[in-house]
């Protein structure tokens, strides 16, 4: 099964994205910022991160930035930025920051879970 970490500060949208992802059979931890992110990115292994861009402690482009560090066993996992920013030179910014995917809120449930199973089989 694999395993992937949501971390988002709205609450309704965190439970629709881990409801619409369990069901597919994908095992989901969340997070309600960016620091309670890192934690639990220091205890577990993903095989996906689902980062907000706007978060409060430490926002999404923050977290990219600290897991692409190496400083943690998942240096390396997919991460895939969900943001309502829809610029042009933001999108490049969190990609040059080390994300692998962008996607725009406000997006169909049924969208993220085909990516997510196209990024999980990818990985």
């Amino acid at each position: 099964m694999k395993k992937i970490l949501i971390a988002e500060d709205e609450e309704i949208l965190r439970m629709l994205i881990a409801d619409t992802l369990e069901e597919g059979d994908f095992e989901v931890d969340e997070a309600e910022d960016g620091e309670e992110a890192l934690k639990l990115l220091e205890k577990e292994q993903y095989d996906l991160v689902i980062l907000d861009y706007m978060m409060p402690v430490l926002t999404g482009l923050d977290v990219i930035r600290k897991i692409r560090s190496g400083s943690n066993q998942n240096s390396d996992v997919k991460i895939l930025m969900l943001s309502a920013k829809s610029q042009q030179n933001e999108q490049e910014e969190v990609l040059k920051a080390g994300a692998d995917y962008f996607m725009v809120k406000p997006f169909s449930p049924l969208h993220l879970f085909e990516k997510v199973g196209e990024i999980v089989d990818e990985a």
